[in-house]
């Protein structure tokens, strides 16, 4: 089982968005079992799991101190994938998490705050030895500010080639407890989150299948 961490020192970057989405993409793709596991006070990927009509992603719930046990239990039930929601602050707790993860996502928006805060968040990471990749996410695609994001992030480390839109589509299915490939599969966040999936699994050098075609 690959643990995916996300997490940003910076809140409303989008992490449980990220976290919803891409765990109902890795499903849909054909990974297997995919999890969830809410780490943050706030709950707001809980409230949207127990929102859902769908019986999938599994929501993992254990007390915090039995969280590496659960997730044990989880890889021996050959869960494929489990993504772990954090908090919008790195406390002593975050880092607990982050020794968790196969690969942490760094989800940034391109705004100053949003840059200033990445530094602190990478250290932790880097400290920890663990692979990490950089989301730029509610991104304007003919912003200048868009580019620049890009260009400061990667001076710390990779970033994913494909962003998140800052788009409406995405509130809108998580009100409702779905996302947005499963509102319009066709639509333009349906193929954003994809193609991210595609960036994030090739982190791993796995083989996934990808709307019925086996890619490498």
């Amino acid at each position: 089982m690959k643990t995916i961490v996300i997490t940003s020192q910076k809140g409303g970057s989008g992490k449980t968005t990220l976290a919803a989405h891409l765990a109902v993409e890795a499903e849909r793709g054909g990974a297997g079992d995919v999890w969830l596991v809410d780490t943050d006070k706030q709950a707001t990927l809980s409230q949207w799991h127990s929102r859902r009509e769908a019986e999938t992603p599994g929501k993992l719930d254990v007390p915090f101190a039995l969280l590496p046990k659960g997730l044990q239990t989880l890889a021996a039930q050959n869960a494929a994938y489990c993504f772990i929601d954090t908090p919008p602050t790195i406390s002593e707790q975050s880092k607990a998490v982050i020794e968790l993860a196969d690969l942490v996502l760094i989800p940034a928006r391109a705004s100053p705050a949003d840059l200033w805060a990445i530094a602190d968040t990478v250290e932790i990471v880097k400290q920890a030895g663990k692979p990490f990749l950089f989301v730029v996410t509610q991104a304007k695609p003919q912003a200048t500010i868009t580019a620049q994001a890009v260009a400061a992030l990667s001076q710390h480390g990779r970033v994913a080639e494909r962003f998140i839109a800052d788009r409406v589509t995405y509130a809108a299915a998580m009100t409702g407890g779905r996302t947005a490939q499963e509102i319009a599969q066709k639509g333009l966040a349906a193929d954003e989150i994809h193609a991210l999936w595609l960036v994030i699994i090739s982190c791993f050098n796995e083989k996934i299948v990808s709307r019925g075609v086996a890619n490498g």
